[in-house]
């Protein structure tokens, strides 16, 4: 299938807006130097997405692609679910765009709040988990401050471990945030 032009420059605005998003932040970041990066004219990013804060929503769109974990067991779960998360995030640099600019503004912060609450939330809820949004925002802590010292601030020790390593670490925890007693229960 031949790709059009029209999808071709949506794109590399796309690609361009990930890559200065990532590395200015939402608000140093400009329509005008994400065209340049671009190589077209910053009417044409007003053209394809109207305005930064559109063009943001749709660059730091991220999907957690969480794998079906109503037959893991228990024990399990949340190795399976770290090893994931993290393969994911090696992967994709959209979640690390996302991160970085949640820090310091509203809107990428929602964002991030709607992907734990819409993505991972109800997997935990199939699992048959009480109160699975306050479990998936305890897994949150955990994965979103590992992300942010491994990919954000680049911390040596953290950026020196293997998935293994990664997944022996994280994994205890956040299967204790699954599976331990909320109080009053």
């Amino acid at each position: 299938m031949v790709q059009r032009k029209s999808d071709r420059t949506r794109a590399a605005i796309l690609t361009a807006a990930r890559e200065r998003f990532g590395a200015d932040g939402y608000e140093r970041a400009t329509i005008r130097a994400i065209a340049a990066d671009a190589a077209i004219d910053p009417a044409m990013v007003m053209r394809y997405f109207g305005s930064k804060e559109k063009l943001f929503a749709e660059a730091a769109e991220f999907d957690v692609r969480l794998p079906d974990l109503s037959d893991v067991p228990a024990a399990e779960v949340g190795a399976v679910l770290v090893r994931h998360l993290f393969a994911r995030w090696e992967e994709q640099d959209t979640f690390r765009v996302l991160l970085r600019t949640a820090a310091t503004n509203e809107s990428a912060a929602e964002r991030m709040r709607q992907v734990f609450a819409t993505q991972l939330a109800p997997v935990l809820g199939r699992l048959a988990v009480d109160q699975p949004a306050v479990r998936a925002g305890l897994v949150a802590t955990q994965a979103m401050g590992f992300a942010l010292c491994r990919y954000i601030l680049r911390f040596p020790p953290v950026t020196a471990l293997t998935e293994d390593e990664v997944v022996a670490f994280l994994a205890p925890t956040v299967t204790r945030y699954l599976t331990a007693p909320l109080s009053g229960e």
